[in-house]
């Protein structure tokens, strides 16, 4: 599925891999220079063979920048290569390459799913055979089936069978599996790992943070249109406290538990100990856990409940936000 690329697209690559795409302090403006800036600035670049995942809350301005670097608009500030060309102004050259899944596919809803396929192969210069294509994506069932009675999750699943037929080289895609059940979201995912063994490059958006935490081999967490924190899922998270939570014992305070390695403060989000519950912070969980079961063995005492564990991507992402949220509210 992958082309070799040409010299004037070697712009430098992260992780020793050929750059495909680079963004450059990109910016998108609504409504004229006084309007709204949705895209402030963002930086990155991405790796054949790459999965980046573009996250965020709410308007934070993922879609908007993943329509620039699509080649749908122009951007307001900044520059975008995709295979070391605009995307925008040299789309003849760069579309044939890529594949895009944006959030609502818009076909005819009175053509079938393989009329719809056969339709959008004809626009394509080397298409997948369509019964192959409807087949990764468990729609050649539903051939015969119009449009309009597909389910949502099916119609998502025929965004993605088109967004794949031209067999591209990076692959847009805009929240792939919303709507779908569990068992067909493993199944895209099954399909996008397939996709990047072939050296596609993938970048995606997504409310779910288990799909990025699943896929990405980097992420860059938006806000309010900046990218606020950018690495591999194990750097983002690494930057966050793991957590020690337990019932505490009758008869026993928090201050007389034994001064834990690694202690931190609550992160910012978290929410509030309970007094029937007890959570713990820290950034070096084995000795902090060692130190606290010494001490709970060596006075006889049950930590009931006791959990322990590694900060999550969602916890990283919540404490991103609300840390936002809060410089923001100060700056008002």
């Amino acid at each position: 599925m992958s082309q070799t690329l040409t010299e004037d697209d070697r712009v430098g690559a992260p992780s020793g891999r050929e750059t495909v795409v680079q963004v450059a302090d990109l910016r998108r403006r609504y409504g004229g220079d006084t309007g709204f800036e949705a895209v402030r600035g963002v930086s990155f670049s991405v790796g054949r063979g790459e999965l980046f995942a573009l996250l965020g809350t709410n308007g934070a301005g993922k879609t908007s920048a993943l329509e620039l670097i699509e080649g749908l608009e122009a951007p307001s500030g900044g520059s975008i290569r995709v295979f070391g060309r605009d995307p925008y102004r040299e789309r003849a050259a760069v579309r044939p390459r890529t594949g895009v899944m944006l959030q609502e596919g818009g076909f005819p809803a009175d053509l079938t799913v393989r009329e719809t396929a056969r339709m959008w192969a004809g626009t394509l210069p080397r298409p997948f055979p369509v019964d192959h294509v409807l087949e990764l994506v468990d729609l050649r069932h539903r051939a015969r089936t119009q449009v309009k009675q597909l389910s949502g999750g099916e119609r998502r699943r025929l965004d993605l069978a088109m967004a794949i037929l031209g067999r591209p080289e990076v692959l847009f895609l805009d929240e792939p599996t919303t709507g779908l059940d569990p068992e067909s979201r493993h199944s895209t995912w099954q399909l996008v790992r397939a996709l990047l063994v072939d050296e596609v490059t993938v970048l995606l958006t997504t409310h779910y943070l288990a799909e990025a935490a699943e896929l990405a081999d980097r992420l860059a967490i938006m806000h309010r249109g900046r990218i606020v924190t950018t690495g591999t899922v194990a750097e983002v998270v690494a930057a966050h406290p793991a957590r020690i939570s337990f019932a505490l014992p009758d008869g026993l305070r928090p201050e007389d538990l034994p001064a834990l390695p690694g202690a931190q403060p609550p992160p910012a989000g978290a929410a509030p100990t309970s007094a029937a519950r007890l959570t713990l912070y820290t950034d070096a969980l084995q000795p902090a856990l060692t130190t606290l079961l010494g001490w709970a063995n060596g006075r006889g005492v049950e930590l009931a409940g006791l959990d322990a564990r590694a900060a999550s991507l969602e916890e990283a992402f919540l404490a991103v936000a609300h840390t936002e949220e809060t410089i923001e509210g100060g700056r008002r």
